[in-house]
C-alpha cells in the first residue's frame, strides 16, 4: 500500500499522508487521515455524467443527482432530510458533463449512520412522485431564468457551435422540453446502468483509519452493480473556424464568450499552458487581459481566460462584458494579446511571478476536508498518480520560457477564436 508524505499546509506546518485503501471487497479509496477534529468528508465520482444522457432525455443525470437525497430506503424525502439535519450531516449530489458526484460530511460520532444514508441514496433511492415533480419544477424554473441570463445564453450557444453533433454540445442542465419527458423509470434506469463500481472514484479525509474505512467502503458501495451498461462518449474535436455569433438582446452591456481548442489534462504541454494562461488571462489583476482591457482603458469590469480539460476534449475559454459600443474594441484587444503571447511569449519576470504564485497559493486552496477530498477524487479522475501533490511544485517550477512559447504557439491563434456575444454590439 503506497504512502506519500505531502506538505500542503505550511502555515500550520502540518504534513498530510495520502494512503491507498482497498476494501476486502475490492473498493478503492484514497485517504488523508486527520484526527485533529472529529469530522469526516467523502467525495465520490461516477465517470460518465451528462455526456451519457440520451439526446431526448437531456438533463437526466442532473435530475437524477438532484433526487438521490430526496428519500431513500425507508425514509421519504422529509424524513431523509430531517435525519440529515438532526445529525448535522451534509449529503448531496450533482452532475456535470463527465461525472456524477456525491458529497458527504459528518461528525465522527454519526459516521456509520451518515455512510448508511449515502448507501441508501445510491442503492435504494425512492423517486417518489412529490419530490420528482418538485425537482422537475425547480429545474424548469432555473432553465427559464437561464433564458434571461446573457452569460448562460452565450455559454449554451458557444458549446453548441464548438461541439456540433457531440454530446458536449448539450447543456448538462437539459432543456425544458426534455426535462418534461423524464419519468421515474428513466431515473431508475440511470441509477441501475450508470452508478456502478467500475465507474466509482472515492476520496476520504478526516477522523477515520484505513481499517475503519475499508469496512465502510464495502458496506456503502458493495451492493452497487459491478459494471455499468456499456456507453461510449466519442472523442470530440472542437471547431476551429473562428468567427462571431451575435445573439440580439437589448442589454445595457454586450456579454461575450470566446475560446478555441485547448488541451486535455494529460497532455505533455499542460503545465506550460497552465502557466501561460495565468499570465494571459487567468491571473486576475496580474493578467495581461485585465491590464490591457480593464486597467488601461476601463473597457470591462472583468475579462479572463481559463483552461477547460474535459475527458474527451480540451478548451481554452474566456469571457468579457462591456458596453455595446466598445465591445468590438475589447475583442480586438483580446485578440492582440493572444497574438502577442503567441509570437513573443512572456517575459522572464512574468514567468517567475506566475510560477511563484501558482505554487505559493495552491496550499491555501486546501482549506477544508471537503476541498482535499474533492482534490483526491480529481487526481484519480485525471490519472495523476497518488504522489502527484508531491511532484506538482517541481512540475510548475520546471516550466521554461521556451516551454511557454511552444504552448502559446500551439494554442493561441486569435483567428481561430470562436466568439458568441449576447447584446447589441456596435459594428459586429
Amino acid at each position: 500500500m503506497p504512502i506519500f508524505m505531502i506538505c500542503l499546509l505550511p502555515l500550520a506546518a502540518q504534513a498530510m499522508t495520502v494512503e491507498r485503501v482497498v476494501s476486502p471487497g475490492g473498493v478503492e479509496a484514497w485517504l488523508v487521515q486527520d484526527h485533529a477534529n472529529p469530522i469526516i468528508a467523502m467525495e465520490v465520482a461516477f465517470k460518465g455524467g451528462a455526456a451519457l444522457d440520451p439526446a431526448n432525455k437531456s438533463g437526466l443525470a442532473e435530475m437524477t443527482a438532484s433526487l438521490l437525497d430526496e428519500g431513500a430506503g425507508p425514509y421519504d424525502s422529509q424524513a431523509f432530510q430531517q435525519k440529515l439535519e438532526d445529525l448535522v450531516i451534509t449529503l448531496h449530489f450533482d452532475a456535470g458533463l463527465d461525472n456524477l458526484r456525491g458529497h458527504l460530511k459528518t461528525l465522527t460520532a454519526n459516521r456509520d449512520t451518515a455512510f448508511d444514508l449515502f448507501r441508501l441514496s445510491l442503492t435504494q433511492p425512492r423517486f417518489d412522485k412529490e419530490p420528482i415533480e418538485r425537482i422537475r419544477s425547480q429545474i424548469m424554473s432555473n432553465l427559464m431564468r437561464e433564458t434571461q441570463s446573457p452569460n448562460a445564453v452565450a455559454s449554451r450557444q458557444w458549446f453548441k457551435a464548438m461541439f456540433a453533433g457531440h454530446p458536449y454540445s448539450r447543456s448538462p442542465h437539459g432543456e425544458i422540453d426534455t426535462i418534461k419527458t423524464i419519468q421515474k423509470g428513466d431515473l431508475r434506469a440511470y441509477v441501475r446502468d450508470q452508478l456502478a463500481r467500475d465507474r466509482l472514484i472515492v476520496g476520504v479525509v478526516g477522523d477515520i483509519t484505513p481499517a475503519e474505512l475499508g469496512g465502510l467502503l464495502d458496506k456503502t458501495f458493495g451492493a452497487l452493480p459491478a459494471a455499468g451498461t456499456a456507453a461510449i462518449v466519442p472523442e470530440a474535436t472542437p471547431a476551429t473556424v473562428g468567427g462571431v455569433t451575435v445573439i440580439d438582446k437589448a442589454n445595457p452591456q454586450a456579454v461575450g464568450l470566446f475560446g478555441a481548442p485547448g488541451i486535455k489534462r494529460k497532455d505533455s504541454d499542460w503545465y506550460p499552458a497552465y502557466v501561460m494562461n495565468y499570465i494571459l488571462g487567468g491571473g486576475g489583476f496580474s493578467s495581461r487581459l485585465t491590464e490591457e482591457v480593464r486597467e488601461k482603458r476601463g473597457l470591462a469590469y472583468s475579462v479572463y481566460s481559463y483552461l477547460t480539460p474535459l475527458r474527451h476534449a480540451g478548451l481554452i475559454v474566456g469571457g468579457v462584458a462591456t458596453e455595446n459600443g466598445r465591445f468590438a474594441e475589447s475583442i480586438d484587444l483580446i485578440k492582440a494579446e493572444f497574438r502577442r503571447m503567441r509570437e513573443q511569449g512572456p517575459s522572464e519576470t512574468e514567468l517567475a511571478n506566475a510560477k511563484t504564485y501558482l505554487n505559493g497559493s495552491f496550499p491555501l486552496q486546501l482549506d477544508s476536508t471537503e476541498a482535499i477530498a474533492a482534490l483526491l477524487v480529481q487526481m484519480r479522475l485525471d490519472d495523476l498518480g497518488i504522489d502527484f501533490l508531491d511532484r506538482r511544485g517541481a512540475l510548475i517550477a520546471a516550466v521554461s520560457l521556451d516551454d511557454v512559447k511552444r504552448a502559446a504557439a500551439r494554442l493561441l491563434d486569435p483567428d481561430a477564436l470562436s466568439i458568441v456575444v449576447v447584446g447589441r454590439p456596435a459594428g459586429m
